[in-house]
């Protein structure tokens, strides 16, 4: 079983009994503004919460859906997902959601800096990317935040709800991650 720890979260496996406090968030329309699922019915949900758990056996696993919980409380504030997309390459994405209640208060970049760190050091990947729509500005800067780099634009690539919708790319490399003045330098 996967866990990572954070300063003040914890993230783990995904649980049947967690399927209330996903749909929580994974149905209200202004957090899937930006993805291309949702906002999700209650069956909908429930298959997220089954395809999750089936991740967890899957052998060998290339994808990683997790539950953000405080650690304090143990409340589940959120999901974070990881997909090994290119194993020869060592090549995997990340991405996050959050129930709106905690937006703002820095649970991101603590998620998007646990999943690298997993990824690098547990997963011995190369290369890390997140995929995000230009218009949403705080996830954006999370990837910042988290020391990932601007890699690039796609123009309407992706659709999403009938509307095509723009891609930014963000990427980190092994050894950036290593760098002491990548560390010390700040993002813009």
């Amino acid at each position: 079983m996967t866990t990572l720890e954070a300063r003040r979260l914890t993230i783990r496996e995904f649980r049947t009994s967690d399927w209330r406090a996903v749909h929580s968030y994974a149905s209200d329309p202004e957090t899937v503004a930006y993805v291309d699922w949702g906002p999700n019915t209650e069956s909908d949900t429930r298959t997220f919460i089954r395809h999750a758990i089936a991740y967890q056996s899957s052998k060998p696993r290339t994808r990683y859906e997790l539950a953000i919980t405080i650690r304090e409380s143990g409340d589940l504030i959120g999901g974070c997902g990881i997909e090994i997309t290119h194993p020869e390459r060592r090549e995997g994405v990340i991405g996050y959601c959050f129930n709106k209640a905690h937006w703002g208060k820095g649970y991101g970049t603590e998620a998007a800096q646990a999943l690298i760190a997993f990824e690098f050091s547990r997963l011995n990947m190369h290369r890390i990317f997140a995929l995000c729509d230009p218009s949403n500005i705080a996830s954006n800067r999370i990837l910042e935040k988290a020391g990932m780099t601007l890699e690039g634009h796609l123009r309407e690539n992706f659709p999403v709800r009938g509307k095509w919708r723009d891609t930014i790319i963000y990427g980190i490399l092994a050894h950036e991650r290593a760098s002491p003045e990548r560390a010390s330098s700040p993002r813009k």
